[in-house]
């Protein structure tokens, strides 16, 4: 990636946010938007997370890889250290490979 494009980018994400704070007091939304908006960055999430879990390329990931995120997720909700989440839910996928569910 060319060093302009790097500090391109740089720059629109300085500028962005430095915009939330500049325009805060100056930019009034409706009720109804400042509602949606903070529902926009969870369902981004879920959206990103549906998406990396369950596509590989252009089709299907196979099984192994959503069963890891979901005792990912189960530990993370029963707040378990960030370590043994990780390594449980590697651990899942990987056992569940080596049996041969892809």
């Amino acid at each position: 990636m060319p060093l302009f494009t790097v500090l391109a980018l740089a720059a629109g994400t300085f500028a962005l946010r430095l915009a939330g704070p500049a325009f805060r007091d100056r930019l009034r939304l409706p009720a109804h938007l400042q509602e949606l908006l903070s529902v926009a960055a969870p369902v981004l999430l879920v959206a990103l997370l549906a998406t990396a879990t369950l596509t590989e390329g252009h089709g299907f990931a196979g099984w192994a890889r959503p069963a890891g995120v979901l005792v990912g997720g189960v530990l993370a909700v029963r707040r378990l250290p960030f370590p043994v989440v990780v390594v449980a839910a590697a651990a899942t996928t990987a056992l569940l490979r080596l049996c041969g569910v892809a």
